[in-house]
């Protein structure tokens, strides 16, 4: 009888919650050691439980956790798509917007631009939005200076062939390479160098580290897909396939 007791009690407090199971309080000590013991023995022959147990709660929190990304998102919606001066590429006129969190110094958001780049080609009807967000130390900043200060004295097309080749970069970042970088693309890198320390590109990344902040961004890549955070890495399959899922709640 207490075995089947002290079962039942256990199931329900791994599934539901042990406040939802047995007031322990009002069980004596010999009580409680007793079913300590039937529990033990329970998870013992019973170990799957566990595991159960685990996978549920691991649910629930990535729910509270995409509930809370969805809030976050909502509030800090104006900034994250329409800030007046993130690189907007892609279809601009696109249904569905991605808006990435990068560093150039960062191997992943390497590996995660030609991905990208296949998602916006392949798909053809995405918005796609940059946020400079150097972390990787004075080289990442010097890059972003460098590409956001290229956006303000050439224009987002000089911004979107700085961003690539930045992109494939693998060397030191230093003046002498950016500007061999500026000047394989034919354009005023005086200019833009005299650009780089401006308050208008300090403002840009600042105002960029702050919201990731509120975010709880700390990584890169990270993404946010319309009402969904990705956080890190994804092949563009993956990508296509919330796209593919948001698309269809809409209809």
């Amino acid at each position: 009888m207490f075995r089947t007791l002290a079962t039942s009690a256990l199931a329900a407090m791994l599934l539901t919650g042990p406040s939802q199971a047995l007031d322990l309080d009002t069980m004596s000590a010999e009580e409680r050691a007793a079913f300590g013991a039937q529990v033990r023995a329970y998870l013992l022959e019973n170990p799957q439980v566990i595991i159960e147990a685990i996978n549920i709660l691991e649910q629930r929190q990535a729910e509270a956790e995409s509930q809370q990304d969805v809030k976050m998102i909502q509030v800090n919606s104006a900034e994250i798509f329409e800030d007046g001066y993130s690189w907007v590429g892609g279809n601009p006129d696109g249904d569905i917007t991605l808006v990435e969190f990068m560093d150039y110094r960062c191997g992943y958001c390497r590996r995660a631009a030609p991905e990208v780049a296949k998602l916006l080609q392949e798909d053809g009807n995405i918005r796609f939005i940059v946020k400079e967000f150097p972390i990787l130390g004075d080289a990442s900043l010097q890059a972003s200076r460098f590409a956001i200060a290229t956006k303000i004295v050439a224009g987002d097309e000089a911004y979107g062939q700085v961003h690539d080749a930045l992109m494939e970069f693998t060397g030191d970042v230093t003046d002498v390479t950016l500007a061999r970088i500026g000047e394989g693309l034919a354009l005023d890198v005086e200019a833009i160098k005299a650009e780089m320390n401006s308050d208008e590109v300090t403002r840009r990344i600042a105002e960029t580290r702050a919201l990731a902040q509120r975010l709880n961004i700390s990584g890169t890549p990270s993404f946010v897909l319309e009402t969904e955070m990705l956080r890190g890495f994804l092949p563009a399959e993956q990508m296509q396939q919330i796209v593919d899922a948001l698309r269809d709640e809409r209809s």
